[in-house]
């Protein structure tokens, strides 16, 4: 679902990162780590199509994203790539229903709202719908965050240290719900993160040194 080769990125010259290969399929879980300044963040944004490497191959399914022009990396991500950030950003005018349902609008021209209540539903969100996501607690917002990340059955789920501002059980909660929903949805997901928590939790794992 997805497969790395020889990434390499650089800011300014000065910062230099060569990636460990990826080979990931649906449904499977890699949990990414390292200390501060090592690159999981500028990986993670490699793998997103936020940022272009310097060399190097990212298949996604079938498509090379390297090799497509801006426009239509935006809409290949937002069909194919659900991303999972540690601060989430919402409408804040929006009810929790209405930001996840603008995640399928924006993708597809389509306000799929049926599947939107059904993946609330099935996060716990069933009466938090109606509620401004300002009104919810960290825990529910990456809640809601999941929901947004799931709503157009993406390949791949990319979550950036989706657990470090959690408590205990709430954070292992987010671990084990990403990885049951990685399954069910047939998305392979990657998770990067400094929290040591989580590494009893997924076998199969990178640190970048």
């Amino acid at each position: 679902m997805i497969q790395t080769k020889n990434l390499a990125f650089s800011y300014s010259g000065k910062v230099n990162f060569n990636f460990p290969d990826i080979s990931l399929e649906s449904g499977q879980v890699l949990l990414i780590t390292g200390g501060s300044g090592k690159g999981k963040t500028t990986l993670l944004h490699l793998l997103g199509g936020l940022l272009k490497a310097q060399s190097g191959s990212i298949r996604i399914g079938d498509t090379n994203i390297e090799s497509l022009s801006d426009k239509n990396l935006d809409k290949f991500r937002g069909k194919n790539i659900g991303l999972i950030l540690q601060q989430p950003h919402f409408v804040e005018a929006f009810s929790v229903l209405e930001n996840v349902v603008l995640s399928s609008w924006l993708a597809t021209g389509q306000k799929a709202e049926e599947k939107a209540t059904s993946l609330l539903t099935e996060l716990g969100l069933a009466d938090q719908m109606t509620k401004l996501t300002s009104r919810l607690s960290i825990g529910q917002q990456q809640r809601v965050s999941i929901a947004r990340a799931l709503i157009n059955e993406p390949q791949l789920l990319l979550a950036d240290e989706p657990t470090s501002s959690l408590d205990d059980e709430n954070a292992f909660n987010v671990a084990d719900l990403l990885s049951k929903l990685s399954k069910e949805y047939g998305a392979a997901l990657i998770i990067v993160t400094h929290d040591q928590r989580l590494k009893d939790r997924f076998s199969n794992q990178i640190t970048l040194l």
